[in-house]
C-alpha cells in the first residue's frame, strides 16, 4: 500500500479547479481507435471513503483482457485532498487513483473508471481527466447518468440509447445484461464511445458492471478498512462509503 501526499500545487477550492478543467479541456482525444477489446491488458480504479477519518483509498486492478485473470493490483491511501463539490470529484480522487497506478510493476494498458468521461457537464470528467494526465487510453463506466436524458435501450445484453446532453450525445446508456439496469460509457481520452462501449462489453460476461470495477472496488474498500484500523482502534462504521462517480 502507499501513502500518497497531495502534490503542493494541487487546487483547493472552486474557482481553482474549474480553471484547471479549462485548461486541460482542449487535450482531450476521443478520435483514436484504443485498444482492441479483449487484448493486451486493461486496469480498473475505483476508491473509497471513510469521512470520519477523513480517509481516501484507492485501488488499481489489473486483469488479461482476455482472460480476466488478475496480474497486477496495488492501492493507496492518504487524506482527502480536495472538498465535495458536484463535478469536482475527480480533484478529490485524482491523487489516490495516481498513486495506486504509480504502484502497478504491469500494465496499465486500458484504464477503466467507475465515473464518468466526457458526460459530465464541462465535458471533463474524472476518466477524461486521468486519461490527459496519464496519456493512457481511458474510458468512464458509471452506474447512474448523472444529470444527462436517455430512452431505456432493448432489454437485451449489447442493447445501447444515446445519453444526451440536449442535444449533444455524451455517452451511452449501455445493457449489460438482459434485463438488468443499463450502465453509462463515456470516453474519457484515446477511445472512441464506441470503442468504450465495446470494452465494456468485453468486460462485462457475468455481471452488471464490468470485472475491472468489481475487483477494484472489494480491493479499495479492503485497504480503507485496513487504513482505519491502522489509524483509530475503533471498528470502521457507517462512514465508510463508495466513491462518488466523477
Amino acid at each position: 500500500m502507499t501513502i500518497f501526499a497531495t502534490p503542493a500545487d494541487w487546487p483547493v477550492d472552486e474557482a481553482q479547479a474549474l480553471a484547471v478543467q479549462d485548461a486541460l479541456r482542449d487535450r482531450v482525444v476521443c478520435d483514436d481507435s484504443g485498444p482492441k477489446p479483449g487484448t493486451g491488458l486493461v486496469t480498473g480504479v475505483d476508491v473509497a471513503y471513510d469521512d470520519d477519518r477523513d480517509l481516501v483509498a484507492a485501488a488499481a486492478v489489473v486483469l488479461d483482457a482476455r482472460t480476466l485473470e488478475v496480474v497486477d493490483r496495488a492501492t493507496a491511501v492518504g487524506h482527502v485532498p480536495f472538498p465535495y463539490i458536484p463535478g469536482l470529484l475527480a480533484f478529490r480522487e485524482l491523487p489516490a487513483v495516481l498513486a495506486a497506478l504509480g504502484g502497478l510493476t504491469a500494465g496499465p494498458g486500458l484504464v477503466v473508471c467507475d465515473g464518468y468521461g466526457r458526460a459530465h457537464p464541462r465535458r471533463f470528467g474524472l476518466a477524461s481527466h486521468l486519461g490527459v494526465l496519464t496519456g493512457l487510453p481511458v474510458v468512464g463506466v458509471a452506474k447512474n447518468p448523472f444529470t444527462f436524458t436517455y430512452e431505456p435501450p432493448g432489454e437485451r445484453r449489447g442493447t445501447s440509447s444515446p445519453l444526451m446532453a440536449g442535444d449533444e450525445e455524451v455517452g451511452r446508456a449501455l445493457r449489460t445484461r438482459d434485463g438488468v439496469k443499463p450502465v453509462f460509457v463515456s470516453a474519457g481520452h484515446r477511445v472512441t464511445l464506441a470503442g468504450a462501449c465495446a470494452h465494456t462489453l468485453a468486460l462485462t460476461p457475468r455481471y452488471r458492471l464490468p470485472e475491472t470495477t468489481r475487483h477494484a472496488d472489494a480491493l479499495c474498500r479492503r485497504a480503507l478498512r485496513e487504513a482505519a484500523a491502522s489509524a483509530d482502534p475503533r471498528p470502521a462504521g457507517p462512514g465508510v462509503a463508495e466513491g462518488a462517480t466523477a
